[in-house]
């Protein structure tokens, strides 16, 4: 049965919506060697928007797409040893090529391989990892060499690319990648993460090794015409009727966040009979409360009174001039440097981003759960 709405996943075809400039850059800099940073919080939309470019430049360009998700990586050793396997089991749609490949361009790792009842689904290969300079360019420079061998262009996108931020000695490692990734022209890179602040101290600094190493995409929310005319159109899909006034206020109750925006159009849907109502969504936004309530608890156990203060302030509505008097007194926070401790921590919390001298909550259901249950 066809999906109505999709969350918690990465959406393509009828559920995914707009994006449309955003897919046609991005499809541009996959074909045209130009690297790409893409930032913003999570659950945007991040990873949709990679997929559906790489679906067009695969169809179109015939490029050769590999996703990689760093998340799961937490030294250099672990990416050295991840990377190489997916590239090569990414580029290849046989078996016997995996092989070929991994013994060719790897040949100074000793490969070994393993196989399954079903090699093609049940196949698998690892190295002896190195600390020789040739053994870690070998793996970096392989996406370049399958390119040259096959002739066509290879594009490489890293989810969670924030990871290596995390790493013992992680600003040498980063200058690894680069002095080897900046070399290959037949290799497009797509680096994408959901900490914001730290993606950006990635690629914003002059001191950083990745500074100007291609294209900055911060990806904005959807705006709200765009969710309306999708909402309506999939409640049609699932042969239900919504208005456009209904459909408002599941993204203003949800501050157009991409995920939250799915997710409580589909929590309406499902009980609607036919025509959904104002009841429908209160309902649903209660349901989208309570399944959060248990997170959404143990978070705020963890809060300092002054950061809950902070959040307190941000409810009423202050989204920057956290260090002016007034605003220190009304919500006691304390002085201004403590201000700054407490950003700091909301943001490393994932609680709260910033976004030039604005401060706004990550996780828009939660800020509704705040005013509701704590009545902050």
């Amino acid at each position: 049965m066809e999906k109505i709405f999709v969350f918690g996943t990465s959406t393509s075809g009828e559920t995914f919506t707009d994006r449309e400039k955003e897919t046609a850059r991005l499809v541009s800099n996959f074909t045209h060697g130009i690297n790409t940073f893409i930032i913003s919080p999570r659950r945007w939309g991040k990873t949709s928007l990679v997929k559906k470019a790489a679906e067009e430049v695969t169809k179109k360009e015939k490029c050769l797409v590999v996703h990689i998700d760093a998340f799961m990586c937490r030294s250099e050793v672990e990416f050295l040893k991840t990377f190489p396997v997916e590239v090569i089991k990414q580029t290849s749609n046989r078996w016997e090529e995996w092989m070929s490949n991994a013994r060719e361009f790897l040949s100074r790792l000793s490969p070994k391989f393993q196989f399954g009842t079903d090699p093609m689904n049940d196949f698998s290969f690892s190295f002896d990892m190195t600390d020789s300079s040739n053994s870690i360019r070998d793996i970096l420079d392989l996406p370049q060499r399958i390119a040259t061998m096959k002739k066509r262009r290879v594009v490489v996108c890293i989810d969670e690319f924030q990871q290596i931020a995390e790493f013992p000695d992680s600003k040498n490692f980063q200058k690894k990648l680069r002095s080897v990734w900046q070399l290959q022209d037949m290799t497009t890179y797509c680096l994408f993460g959901s900490k914001m602040h730290i993606m950006s101290g990635l690629f914003s600094k002059q001191s950083m090794p990745f500074y100007k190493f291609g294209d900055v995409l911060f990806l904005n929310k959807i705006p709200e015409k765009e969710w309306i005319d999708y909402i309506c159109s999939r409640f049609e899909a699932g042969k239900k009727k919504i208005t456009t006034q209904l459909a408002s206020k599941i993204c203003q109750h949800v501050s157009n966040h991409s995920s939250y925006v799915q997710q409580l159009a589909w929590l309406v849907w499902l009980k609607t009979d036919y025509q959904a109502n104002e009841h429908h969504i209160e309902e649903a936004l209660t349901d989208l409360l309570e399944q959060n309530s248990m997170f959404y608890s143990s978070l705020v156990e963890n809060l300092t009174t002054y950061q809950l203060n902070f959040l307190r302030a941000m409810i009423d509505g202050v989204t920057e001039g956290f260090s002016t008097s007034a605003v220190l007194a009304k919500y006691n926070l304390g002085t201004s440097s403590n201000v700054a401790r407490i950003r700091k921590s909301l943001e490393d919390k994932e609680i709260v981003d910033l976004s030039g001298k604005t401060v706004n909550f990550l996780d828009p259901v939660f800020s509704v759960w705040l005013k509701r249950e704590l009545g902050l």
